[in-house]
């Protein structure tokens, strides 16, 4: 889109998409020959929306995510469409551009808490770090946001932990870290790669909450990579169904969870456990009884059991290094 389309878009009361994909396609050299992996995707998401992209492991999810933050690696190439963040084309940028993009108006937070932070940096130094390499802080004034940063993140006794190293901290805590990392810019779209997948579910709701409530206070645009179809209904007001580097559905989030147009979406639906066991909701409405094809979720399928173990109220502490 042109700059003079855009601002025609504009006077003409349809604002700009924060993000648009427009048949994007990727493809990786191997064996002395380009491999397509995605195969002219597209999609948009608006301003202060929230997009979940979903799939099995190889569908092209996380693809699509380094395509738009030109993280493709070294083979990977962007061979086809286009990418727009506000109006401007951002598939091809410099390197000064790409520079300014990536965390500042652009935010990511990855998979792996437990191997995406520096082991030998405190973890509030990394911070820091990101405020600084954006011009918004440096000094005493970086380190002090970087510790307002992990309290907003849920990190308690912030100002000590912050001279901590990641080894001292639980996966859930690294991951509250990455959120920090990834929201210190206030970006205006963050990209959530799998943000919970190393996380046990309990400390995964958690995580998600918190997640919400920085991104809903910021009004940050979110682009939420998952293969848990029920984890999308209940946090995207947008679905996006893919499968071998292709989009084979979209929509809102409780139509795609109540009537599933694809074969494979209709698969996924029957197999999300989240969806099975009644765990979703959408803006407040029950999903937990969906009828798909022959399948139906039933939302008490054990109500009759036996309880084997019941524990209530149990609290743990530890002593940390330097504190009593």
């Amino acid at each position: 889109m042109t700059q003079t389309a855009t601002t025609a878009r504009v006077a003409a009361g349809n604002p700009v998409p924060v993000l648009k994909v427009d048949e994007l396609q990727v493809a990786y050299r191997t064996g002395g020959e380009l491999r397509t992996v995605l195969h002219g995707d597209s999609f948009t998401i608006e301003a202060g929306e929230r997009v979940a992209i979903v799939g099995e492991s190889g569908s092209g999810k996380s693809t699509t995510a380094a395509a738009v933050l030109a993280l493709l690696p070294g083979s990977g190439r962007i061979t086809g469409g286009r990418i727009e963040f506000k109006g401007e084309d951002i598939t091809s940028p410099s390197p000064a551009r790409l520079s300014s993009l990536r965390g500042r108006e652009i935010g990511l937070v990855p998979q792996d808490p437990m191997s995406n932070l520096n082991p030998v940096l405190k973890v509030g130094r990394q911070i820091a770090e990101t405020l600084a390499a954006h011009n918004l802080a440096t000094g005493a004034a970086a380190r002090k946001r970087a510790i307002e940063l992990m309290g907003e993140a849920g990190i308690p006794d912030a100002a000590r932990r912050a001279r901590q190293y990641p080894h001292e901290f639980s996966g859930g805590m690294r991951q509250r870290v990455l959120i920090a990392i990834g929201l210190a810019c206030q970006p205006e779209l963050l990209i959530a790669d799998e943000p919970t997948s190393a996380l046990d579910v309990t400390v995964q709701r958690q995580i998600l909450d918190h997640l919400e409530s920085l991104r809903a206070a910021r009004g940050t645009s979110l682009m939420l990579i998952t293969h848990d179809l029920g984890l999308a209904a209940d946090r995207a007001d947008k679905v996006v169904v893919m499968s071998a580097g292709r989009i084979v559905e979209a929509g809102p989030a409780v139509e795609i969870l109540r009537h599933p147009q694809a074969d494979y979406t209709r698969r996924l639906v029957a197999a999300a456990p989240s969806v099975a066991t009644a765990r979703v909701q959408f803006g407040g409405e029950d999903l937990s009884s969906l009828t798909v094809g022959d399948h139906t979720s039933s939302a008490h399928p054990a109500d009759q059991a036996e309880i084997v173990l019941d524990a209530k109220n149990l609290t743990k502490r530890y002593r940390l290094r330097g504190h009593r």
